[in-house]
């Protein structure tokens, strides 16, 4: 069970309703920047967490300025379109409201609120300067991904680069694993893996499990393909990618 917790209050609270039911996951995203790209990815994130969870979620997007520039970057970063709030009633029987806000801004009044920090540095410098990040999707992608949201996360041109080799090797060895016979997830890494992201989306520690499984001596590469496999229905990386490329 997904717990997360609430900015309103403190409390660590199930993120998915008690009694079966639609979960509504609401991104507040205001203008075009890094920072609203942020909260949509969290938006995604949890949207993603829960459904793996086996929990239906109706997934919106609230906004004032810049929607379309952000929509667009946000389809670049692989996440999946919301439908927009504004065009919506609401009160379609959902058991669980869960708001996605940035720190700082108004917290709605229902629901559970998960705050995201800001994102700071070289990026939000000037538009021209987050447009360029959004050349490799999928590094930015890992880079917002690498820190918890409640830490305000800085990029720049070293960071990005890391991200986009971390990505890049990945890949190769996903396609390398590949070719080996497939073995099934390990039951203890994917209980490292379910425990990781349940406990208030923990996933800089998802991708601590995932460097892990990449060295660990003791696990046929069919297992760590699996495990890679699985975990990107989570991180939305594209990490098979490159599957048959390989000379």
């Amino acid at each position: 069970m997904l717990r997360i917790t609430d900015a309103r209050t403190g409390d660590t609270v199930d993120a998915a309703p008690a009694r079966r039911g639609l979960t509504r996951v609401q991104a507040h995203a205001s203008d075009f920047g890094p920072s609203a790209l942020r909260v949509l990815l969290v938006a995604d994130l949890l949207v993603r967490a829960l459904e793996l969870g086996g929990t239906p979620v109706w997934a919106m997007q609230s906004g004032h300025r810049g929607q379309a520039e952000l929509r667009a970057a946000a389809a670049t970063l692989g996440i999946r379109p919301f439908e927009d709030a504004h065009d919506l009633a609401s009160g379609l029987g959902e058991a669980q409201i869960v708001h996605v806000v940035r720190e700082g801004e108004d917290v709605p009044a229902d629901g559970v609120v998960v705050g995201v920090a800001p994102v700071v540095g070289a990026v939000t410098s000037s538009p021209g300067a987050f447009r360029d990040s959004l050349s490799d999707p999928s590094a930015l992608r890992l880079a917002l991904l690498s820190d918890p949201r409640g830490t305000a996360v800085r990029l720049d041109t070293e960071v990005l680069e890391e991200a986009g080799r971390t990505l890049a090797r990945w890949r190769r060895a996903v396609a390398t694993w590949a070719r080996q016979p497939s073995r099934p997830v390990p039951d203890d890494v994917r209980g490292r893996l379910r425990a990781a992201w349940e406990d208030d989306l923990d996933v800089p520690e998802v991708l601590t499990v995932l460097r892990r499984v990449e060295t660990a001596t003791d696990l046929p590469d069919g297992a760590r393909f699996e495990t890679y496999a699985y975990t990107d229905r989570l991180l939305g990386l594209d990490l098979a990618r490159d599957l048959g490329t390989l000379a």
